[in-house]
């Protein structure tokens, strides 16, 4: 027996399809607590799957040192930006 179709509400973004993902962006909380339970939630599911664990390994501590490390190059990329161009003699 086939599953009932899951409302558009309720999807994930990798089930959306590309029609859909619009009225789906429409659907989303963009208030406040809505961003802030979106993060915690992002939180949860990160720590549950790589910190909290039996067994654990480097993997989610080195995605958050690389995370940083990103963050921290595009936030000076304007100051590196300038020194690319600059003579040193």
């Amino acid at each position: 027996m086939a599953q009932p179709p899951v409302p558009l509400k309720d999807m994930k973004l990798l089930d959306v399809k590309l029609g859909q993902l619009p009225t789906w962006l429409a659907m989303r909380d963009f208030t406040p607590g809505g961003i802030v339970g979106a993060l915690r939630r992002g939180y949860d599911r990160y720590y549950n799957k790589y910190i909290n664990v039996k067994k654990g390994g480097l993997g989610g501590i080195s995605m958050v040192l690389a995370g940083y490390v990103v963050v921290s190059y595009i936030w000076s990329y304007s100051h590196l930006k300038h020194d690319r161009h600059r003579k040193y003699h």
